[in-house]
């Protein structure tokens, strides 16, 4: 019977020396290390509500995302009702939107900190003016009285806390108080109310209105078309504005020193109409807004977690390397010496992260790349006892880790980046390999 220590010596061998066993070892091990991948994911994932979580405690304090609709012309009409052959009488609300609207903007940024975690407010100063044109007719049945010595103006506003100087409305040069609340909720949830001078006593049909508005707010700042022509003008020292909404900026002037924009929209360009009765079209004008949001130049954890995302592509061009360099060597590498250059690989993502937090990503992801580098080609000086090859390995994972830092910069092409990528090693290790036999080789120590 054959001694079991041969037979163990035999298997011993037969491990060592098996490029197929030692391939199926290399692919088990890589796909062992994607569950600390994931790990990292998922730390990135948690790091980035934290900074949502600091971004909310800011805007509760300071003041949220601003939308602003308005002014709307509401007429109380009165009606009779007939039901079960009784009369009764009943209000309803008619609403007008301006025959011209302009607002005119300067948004001041500015950047609060919340912890470690920078959150982008702003100060604007707005100016919206226009006219309504109440000449047209009320025509529907049964109306009782129309009440021109009620009608209000009310201007909406998504968060009120954002307000920090006295509101006041001028009215065919008359100057008018506003009241805080709106008396139409089921049209505009939010905002302010000006009482108007009896229109019936008027003499003219037309009114011209002018508003000096100074908001606070966070991050985005939307307004609403109600115009039957909308002309908006915005100008900011911010250098990144993000353009949003229904509607594009017609024109738009993006420098490092900030930015200018204007649309021009039409009434035929949205989905309701000039007048009409109760609120059927709140949801309607909600969703025509249009605006900018004010965005930090790059959100380090997004390009964290796509950086994260080549973590599988990363662990199999290094073992890659390392298998290859181990053919042409002659010198065995142990399973956990793979494991070790897998662990630094994962510690890579870990680094970037909680780095870029202070110094931002760039200047992050060149020191985790340099100490990564440096910290496994040193480690694989002592694997392989080969100065040339341990320079390759240091030469190879700088140009992986260069790939992997453009690709990034260029989302839109990180497709084509990759693909050329790959190609462009699969072809070298195709070049490096292509004098081996692979049915002969015997990796045996030094």
């Amino acid at each position: 019977m054959e001694n079991p220590m041969k037979l163990f010596d035999k298997v011993n061998n037969w491990i060592k020396n098996s490029v197929s066993l030692k391939l199926m070892v290399i692919t088990i091990l890589m796909l062992l290390l994607l569950i600390p991948s994931a790990m990292i994911e998922r730390i990135i994932s948690e790091r980035e509500l934290l900074s949502e979580e600091a971004i909310r405690e800011v805007s509760l304090k300071w003041a949220g995302s601003q939308q602003i609709n308005g002014p709307i012309l509401t007429i109380p009409v009165v009606f009779d009702e007939t039901h079960d052959d009784k009369t009764t009488r009943a209000t309803r609300y008619y609403h007008m939107l301006p025959e011209a609207l302009d607002i005119i903007g300067a948004i001041e940024p500015q950047k609060l900190k919340r912890g470690i975690h920078e959150v982008v407010v702003y100060k604007s100063d707005l100016e919206l003016a226009g006219s309504f044109n109440i000449s047209k007719k009320i025509v529907e049945d049964n109306i009782v009285e129309i009440q021109y010595d009620r009608a209000f103006l009310t201007v909406g506003l998504s968060d009120l806390r954002g307000i920090k100087d006295e509101v006041v409305m001028q009215w065919n040069k008359e100057r008018l108080t506003v009241e805080p609340g709106s008396k139409i909720p089921g049209l505009i949830e939010s905002g302010f109310t000006i009482d108007l001078p009896p229109l019936s006593n008027s003499e003219t049909q037309k009114f011209d209105f002018a508003l000096d508005l100074k908001l606070r707010g966070s991050q985005t700042l939307s307004l609403t078309p109600l115009g039957s022509v909308t002309n908006a003008k915005l100008h900011s020292s911010w250098e990144d504005p993000s353009f949003n909404g229904n509607f594009l900026p017609d024109e738009r002037d993006v420098t490092e020193s900030g930015f200018n924009a204007s649309w021009k929209i039409l009434q035929l360009n949205r989905n309701y109409p000039q007048q009409w009765f109760g609120s059927e079209y709140s949801k309607s004008i909600k969703e025509s807004g249009f605006g900018l949001d004010l965005l930090l130049p790059i959100d380090d954890y997004q390009k964290s977690m796509r950086s994260s995302k080549y973590g599988a592509m990363m662990i199999a061009l290094t073992f890659l390397i390392f298998f290859v360099v181990e053919i042409l060597n002659k010198r065995k590498i142990h399973p956990f010496q793979y494991i070790l250059v897998g662990l630094g690989l994962c510690l890579f993502y870990i680094l970037l992260v909680s780095i870029s937090e202070h110094l931002g990503f760039n200047m992050a992801y060149l020191i985790s790349a340099i100490a990564i580098i440096g910290m496994i080609s040193v480690y694989s000086f002592s694997v392989f006892r080969s100065r040339k090859f341990s320079i390759l390995v240091f030469i190879a994972m700088s140009v992986i880790y260069n790939f992997l830092y453009v690709t990034l910069q260029l989302a839109e092409y990180a497709l084509l980046m990759g693909s050329i990528g790959l190609t462009l090693i699969l072809g070298t290790t195709m070049y490096l390999t292509r004098n081996i036999d692979w049915y002969k080789i015997n990796i045996s120590e030094d």
